[in-house]
């Protein structure tokens, strides 16, 4: 069988080849690609394919517009429309004609395979397309034609009109509404298997609907479906991860901003990860009750006792507002601290005074606290009115409203307590063997490391939360923050001495 045009193929003309038929799905140049029954392609010179032997044309392609309804079916009709005009000027590109070219027209000179290499073609029709009013570039004619090609015309049209596909799929919205029932159900209960969750989607279906009314899904569906619902939400593991991970607040959430030092304070208490050496002699635990300032992250106060208590709380607030060289006896007790700590100190002891004199005093203005009972007791409550302190306590179970104490309590553990005899982990499962059996440190003697390392290392760490706003790559230790802050009002402090 002859083709209709002697000498010159188009695009769906099916041809034989090499033993083998083939059907012509892109035209470059003098090029032809050629795809079998099974999708298998190759490209082939034209002159190369029509010399063959067995070469023939099995069967014509239809004049309209090749190959095009069906695959843009799933397309809002005007990203139909439109992937159809990008062909019809295609076509142009790769053959010299438009599809819709009458039988024996030549090719416009611009376009002429012949004379015109394949981007002289791309300039030409981004030019003319420019010329009626399209904003088109030569690039992007190329990347239409380079995807025409691949896949084509579907692989021109606008994919962000597309519609897609449900993330649940073609589930019944019953059983999606059920399931969401049931992992709500799991947060504050214990922790199930994915089969529980199934058989309480069943039970919750029948309550509502009737036995048997809704079909569920098979157990693999089930299974798929149960993963896409609860992701983020651990059902099936920690208990304590799930159920803190549903107090967060909903939503974008944004801590207020504060600009001067004790404007924002935080206090928490926390078991420290230490084995300490308590005055009976034996081993056992102790907490940490720390005070921080939101502005500058300053440590203003922190005490370790064998359990917080009220007036540990209120003697916080007094530790905080009094410079440790004011404290009664301190320079004196700090030189007997000498002889009795099982350690190589940090500092020298005229290090330790200079260190100290810099240590900022903070006055609170608002402090945020948990309903922990010592927080929440009438003495910690009289101690803030006494000083002018707002007392600000959170929602039940709500880490999330004071986040800065929660991470500077654990960032004492991981920068300070590791470091010490008796380190037991921040869990059960992080605990070594035989840690009561290591040269424990009595409570004091933590106590007075703790308040070195405060001053000589916490207030001289460059601290990722504050950022120089003239200099973003630059962050400031919590001394240069609150140094930077008084400038901003003009205030420059007056530095304390050992003898003040």
């Amino acid at each position: 069988m002859r083709s209709a045009r002697p000498g010159r193929l188009r695009l769906g003309d099916r041809v034989r080849f090499e033993k083998s038929t083939y059907t012509v799905v892109a035209l470059t140049g003098m090029r032809v690609r050629l795809a079998d029954v099974h999708g298998t392609g190759m490209l082939v010179d034209q002159v190369h394919l029509q010399g063959a032997e067995d070469f023939a044309v099995l069967g014509t392609a239809e004049r309209a517009t090749p190959g095009s309804a069906a695959l843009l079916d799933h397309l809002p009709e005007e990203a139909a429309k439109r992937a159809l005009w990008w062909q019809h000027h295609l076509i142009e590109i790769l053959t010299g004609l438009p599809p819709d070219a009458p039988a024996g027209a030549l090719p416009r000179p611009e376009y002429d395979p012949a004379r015109r290499s394949l981007a002289e073609r791309e300039r030409a029709k981004a030019a003319e397309l420019a010329a009626r009013g399209e904003e088109v570039s030569a690039r992007t004619v190329k990347r239409k034609r380079q995807r025409y090609e691949a896949g084509g015309v579907a692989a021109v049209a606008d994919r962000r009109l597309a519609p897609h596909a449900s993330l649940l799929g073609r589930a019944d919205p019953r059983v999606v509404a059920a399931m969401r029932q049931a992992i709500a159900e799991s947060v504050p209960a214990s922790t199930r298997t994915i089969e529980y969750a199934r058989w309480r989607t069943g039970r919750i279906l029948a309550a509502e609907h009737g036995e048997d009314v809704v079909e569920m899904p098979s157990r693999a569906t089930f299974y798929r479906l149960f993963a896409k619902l609860s992701g983020g939400i651990p059902v099936t593991g920690s208990a304590r991860t799930r159920q803190s991970l549903a107090n967060q607040p909903e939503g974008p959430f944004r801590y207020e901003q504060v600009a001067a030092p004790g404007e924002l304070m935080q206090i928490d208490s926390t078991p420290l990860d230490v084995l300490v050496r308590l005055d009976e002699g034996v081993p056992g635990r102790v907490e940490l009750c720390g005070l921080v300032d939101v502005a500058t992250r300053t440590i203003a106060a922190a005490v370790v006792r064998p359990t917080t208590k009220s007036v540990d709380a209120s003697l916080l607030l007094a530790r905080a507002l009094t410079p440790e060289p004011m404290r009664l006896g301190w320079s004196d007790a700090l030189r007997m601290s000498r002889s009795v700590l099982p350690h190589r100190r940090l500092l020298s002891l005229d290090e330790r005074l200079e260190h100290a004199a810099a240590q900022p005093v903070i006055i609170p203005e608002t402090i945020v606290c948990d309903r922990g009972k010592a927080f929440i007791s009438e003495n910690f409550r009289a101690a803030c009115r006494t000083l002018e302190i707002n007392f600000q306590p959170c929602h039940p179970r709500s880490p999330a409203e004071k986040p800065h104490i929660e991470r500077t309590l654990e960032s004492v553990a991981t920068m300070f307590c590791q470091f010490l005899p008796g380190y037991l982990g921040r869990t059960a499962e992080h605990r070594g063997r035989n840690v009561e059996d290591e040269p424990l440190w009595s409570m004091l003697e933590i106590q007075e490391l703790l308040d070195e390392w405060l001053i000589a290392k916490w207030q001289n760490r460059p601290h990722d939360g504050l950022r120089d706003p003239g200099s973003p790559g630059r962050t400031f230790t919590p001394n240069q923050k609150y140094a930077s802050l008084l400038e901003s009002v003009g205030y420059v402090p007056l530095a304390l001495t050992g003898d003040d």
